[in-house]
């Protein structure tokens, strides 16, 4: 069995197998290279030979146990219908989506057809890898991606979304209940193309009272694995609620997930002893390296020594990150 997948089947390697958020990007000599002949951020991802090049770019380098698709959580509402540009220095921009007038306005049913050429990036990823590397797909949460549709924007963004669940939280369901259902036809589609993990991503899961990340988190979570599982698609998921790490116990009791991605805020004894977990290296660490490094790589493997367990960060790798740092750490890991 593929290391990656003994894990989530809740056993106890003693080395666990590694790879990282992120790990196709800018820190990257490679992927900088192709990214400018590609023209943009969106056409890197929306082509399909370009994408699983760039997906297979940290494999060729670094040997990780998984190799995660690239592509980006906003490609759902864009196949909606929803405007999208990547900004240099500002990340995504969108034009609001704050009525339900505008939300009509959307494309729902068979919006995942708009993305059927990340299907085929998919397919490309699953041939080229060996049998010895697992392959993830994954999509945004929708939370996370509805704040950017309310806020346009991320960062201070996210605030509308917060302000509208307070003000029109009927409006906000009916968001997230159309990000859902187009989210579990496209997670759905990635599996029967050859992704054998899918990971759920919610990247903005912090700043919420337990009743609002049940009612706004752990519900639509719960809703895409049920969809998937409706959908004869059985392949283990991995949950990202970062920056609720005060919620883990709720999200793991109530979302039936096979793993956890944990921040860096999470403290190991809270969580289930035999519950498979994922992190939770600090990228920073990886930018400021030596001994450093050493000690907080070497403090996570004590921790989650004799568990279940991933290796990975917290987050997404950033791009100023020096490449012999990541050999580093995984020399460490492996060592």
């Amino acid at each position: 069995m593929k290391k990656i997948l003994d894990v989530l089947a809740g056993n106890c390697p003693k080395i666990p197998p590694i790879w990282m958020m992120r790990q196709a990007g800018r820190y990257l000599p490679e992927y900088r290279d192709l990214r400018g002949k590609a023209g943009s951020f969106l056409n890197l991802c929306y082509n399909p030979e370009h994408a699983a090049e760039v997906t297979l770019q940290p494999i060729r380098r670094f040997g990780f146990d998984a190799a995660i698709l690239f592509a980006d959580i906003l490609l759902v509402p864009h196949a909606m219908g929803c405007d999208l540009a990547f900004e240099t220095g500002e990340g995504p921009v969108m034009t609001p989506v704050t009525s339900q007038k505008e939300l009509n306005q959307l494309k729902v049913t068979d919006a995942h057809e708009e993305l059927l050429c990340i299907g085929e990036t998919v397919k490309l990823v699953a041939d080229a890898l060996d049998e010895k590397t697992t392959l993830i797909g994954f999509a945004g949460a929708p939370w996370t991606v509805a704040t950017y549709m309310v806020g346009g924007r991320g960062g201070e963004g996210q605030r509308p979304a917060r302000v509208m669940m307070r003000e029109n939280p009927q409006l906000l369901h009916n968001i997230m209940s159309s990000i859902t259902e187009v989210t579990i036809e496209y997670l759905a589609m990635q599996a029967r193309c050859g992704a054998e993990v899918l990971k759920i991503f919610d990247s903005w899961a912090s700043d919420l009272t337990l009743s609002q990340f049940d009612e706004f988190v752990c519900y639509y979570h719960r809703k895409i694995i049920d969809g998937l599982r409706a959908k004869n698609i059985e392949v283990p998921i991995i949950g990202l609620p970062k920056g609720a790490s005060a919620y883990l116990d709720h999200y793991i009791t109530h979302v039936p997930c096979q793993a956890v991605a944990l921040d860096t805020s999470v403290n190991p004894l809270l969580i289930r002893e035999n519950f498979p977990v994922q992190g939770n290296l600090d990228p920073l660490s990886l930018i400021v390296g030596g001994a450093s490094l050493e000690r907080e790589v070497t403090e996570i493997l004590d921790k989650f020594a004799g568990r279940p367990h991933i290796f990975n960060l917290s987050h997404g790798i950033k791009p100023e990150t020096p490449i012999a740092h990541v050999e580093r750490m995984i020399e460490l890991v492996r060592s």
